[in-house]
């Protein structure tokens, strides 16, 4: 859990979920719509979103999952989890699981209606890709226990 967020459980209040999730050295993400309308428009994304009625924290990411990507993991699968601040609601909490996909997982892939397409990214690339989410970035190093990432801004 992230210092900055204090002591979360679950079934605390939270504004989102979003899912850490690998294949090999691969990172699952998506291109976001290019939609000036929407935060981070045209940047490398993650599996996840915001809450919805009283659903637990795994239910949201697990829910998102499904409407993003079509797959239906199990909550088992959910290996580790984190618990950040978010930087657009003071007070408000992000909480990300990480979990890992199988091959099948992958082929079993149905991209929805959200976002420009997925692709499985090599970690170390998303780490420091001037497209991802820019607080991403950083988390995901720290939810795999990578260095902190080094921004070139070339």
């Amino acid at each position: 859990m992230s210092p900055a967020a204090g002591v979360w459980s679950d079934g605390d209040n939270f504004a989102a979920a979003k899912l850490i999730l690998t294949c090999g050295s691969g990172l699952l993400v998506y291109l976001r719509d290019d939609f000036q309308h929407i935060p981070f428009p045209g940047c490398w994304d993650l599996p996840g979103g915001g809450r919805e009625g009283a659903e637990s924290a795994p239910e949201c990411a697990l829910r998102e999952l499904h409407e993003e990507f079509g797959l239906c993991l199990s909550s088992e699968r959910l290996l580790g989890r984190w618990v950040f601040p978010v930087p657009s609601q003071p007070g408000g909490v992000a909480v990300f699981y990480t979990g890992r996909l199988s091959r099948q997982d992958i082929a079993a892939i149905r991209f929805g209606d959200e976002g420009q397409y997925w692709r499985l990214m090599p970690v170390t690339e998303y780490v420091v890709h001037a497209r991802a989410v820019p607080h991403f970035r950083g988390r995901v190093a720290q939810c795999l226990g990578l260095p902190a990432p080094l921004l070139h801004t070339d």
